[in-house]
C-alpha cells in the first residue's frame, strides 16, 4: 500500500495532490457515506490520466483480495447499467450521475515508513477505508459494498452474500427461525446507518436517502434497533454443525473481500470471541425477491446486509469494528505510546545531551 500510494502521489500535479491529500485528523476522513455526492472530497478516476489510473487500480487491488477487487470493479461497472436504466428518468443528466469514473481516492497523513496515515476509495455503493499505524498495524473498516440491481447480466457482485444469507436462514429449525427473525419488516438501509462511531444503541432511518418510496414506522424502528449489549437472534453456539458451517461460510464471504492475510486474521479473531458471543438475526421477507435484512453481531465485529429497496433488488452490505473503525483504537494506543516514549522519527533528530536542548540551533564561537 505504501509503495503504490507513493507512486501515485509522486506522479500527480500540484493541483491533484491538493484535491486528494489531507491531514490525518481531517474531519472528512470519517465520512464513509457511499451515496452519490456533488461535493465529494478526493481525486476521482475521471481526473486521472491513463498512467495514474493504472496506479490507482494497483493501489485498490493491494487493499483487497482478487475476489474483492473484482467485486469492486463490478460495482463500478454497475454504474453503466444504472445510467442506461435511468436515462428515461434523468435524461442527459444520467451520464454525469452514473459514471464508473466517479470513484474518489483520498490520502490522509504522511505515507512513509514508520508513519501513521490512511487512504480511502469512495463512490456510489463502494466505501473502502484503510488506516495504517506506524506502518505496522492495519485497520480496514468501515468496509462497504453495494449493488443496484442485485444482478445485471453476468454482473452480480453481492449475489453470494445474498445467497449464503438465505442458505443459513433455511438451515435453521422452525424454533431457531422464530428467534432469528426479529421483525417482519426490513430496514431501508443499515440500522447503524453511516455514523463514524457506533453507539451503544442505534436506530435505523425511516427511509434510505433519496428513496422515500420505502418507509418504515416508529414501531419498525424500535423492533429493528441495534443494541451493543443486547444482541438479537440465534447464537452460533446454539447451531448444529451443518448450521454453523453455513454461518462461517457467510461470515467468510464478507471478510474474504480483504487480502488473505487480513481475512484469515479477522476470521480467527472472530472465532476466538466464542460461538456463544456471536449472533445472527434476520428481518423482512424469507424468500428471494422480497425485502430482507440480516445482521451478524459479536463483541468486536458487526456485519449488516440490507436488500430492502425494489423488493430485494438493491443491496447494501458492510462490516465494521466497534472500537477500531478508522483505526480508532489503534490510534489511541499509538498516541499514548508516542506521549510516553516519543516517536522514533522525532527522537532520531534529538540529541541525548540535555544541555543541547537549551542551546540555540546555531552557535557562533
Amino acid at each position: 500500500m505504501l509503495v503504490n500510494t507513493s507512486a501515485l502521489l509522486s506522479c500527480m500535479t500540484v493541483e491533484q495532490r491538493a484535491r486528494s491529500w489531507f491531514p490525518l485528523d481531517a474531519a472528512d476522513r470519517r465520512d464513509w457515506d457511499f451515496v452519490p455526492k456533488p461535493d465529494r472530497a478526493g481525486l476521482p478516476l475521471s481526473a486521472m490520466d491513463g498512467h495514474q489510473r493504472a496506479l490507482a487500480h494497483t493501489l485498490l487491488s493491494s487493499g483487497l483480495s482478487m475476489r474483492g477487487y473484482t467485486m469492486a470493479l463490478s460495482i463500478m461497472a454497475m454504474e453503466n447499467v444504472l445510467r442506461e436504466t435511468g436515462a428515461a428518468r434523468f435524461g442527459v443528466a444520467a451520464a454525469d450521475m452514473r459514471n464508473p469514473d466517479l470513484y474518489f481516492f483520498s490520502f490522509f497523513g504522511r505515507p512513509s515508513h514508520e508513519e501513521t496515515w490512511g487512504w480511502r476509495v469512495v463512490g456510489h455503493h463502494l466505501s473502502l477505508n484503510y488506516t495504517i499505524v506506524d506502518q505496522r498495524f492495519l485497520s480496514v473498516t468501515p468496509c462497504n459494498m453495494g449493488s443496484q440491481p442485485l444482478a445485471a447480466g453476468v454482473i452480480a457482485p453481492l449475489r453470494e452474500d445474498d445467497r449464503l444469507g438465505f442458505r443459513l436462514l433455511d438451515a435453521l429449525s422452525p424454533e431457531q427461525r422464530t428467534r432469528a427473525i426479529i421483525h417482519d419488516v426490513a430496514p431501508a438501509d443499515f440500522v447503524t446507518r453511516q455514523v463514524p462511531l457506533i453507539g451503544k444503541v442505534e436506530y435505523p432511518d425511516y427511509w434510505d436517502l433519496g428513496i422515500p418510496s420505502y418507509v418504515i414506522s416508529d414501531e419498525d424502528r424500535e423492533a429493528l434497533k441495534f443494541e451493543k449489549d443486547n444482541p438479537r437472534g440465534v447464537a452460533v453456539s446454539q447451531m448444529k454443525p451443518e448450521q454453523a458451517d453455513a454461518f462461517w461460510s457467510l461470515a467468510s464471504s464478507h471478510l474474504n473481500r480483504m487480502p488473505e492475510v487480513v481475512a484469515d486474521k479477522q476470521l480467527a479473531r472472530l472465532r476466538e470471541e466464542g460461538a456463544e458471543n456471536i449472533f445472527f438475526c434476520w428481518a423482512g421477507g424469507t424468500l428471494p425477491g422480497t425485502s430482507h435484512y440480516y445482521r451478524i453481531q459479536s463483541e468486536r465485529l458487526l456485519f449488516e446486509f440490507d436488500n430492502a429497496i425494489d423488493d430485494g433488488n438493491h443491496i447494501h452490505s458492510m462490516w465494521r469494528e466497534y472500537r477500531n473503525d478508522f483505526g480508532h483504537e489503534l490510534l489511541l494506543e499509538h498516541y499514548e505510546r508516542e506521549r510516553l516514549t516519543g516517536h522514533h522519527l522525532k527522537t532520531r533528530l534529538t540529541s541525548s545531551d540535555p544541555e543541547l536542548h537549551a542551546r540555540p540551533t546555531f552557535v557562533h564561537d
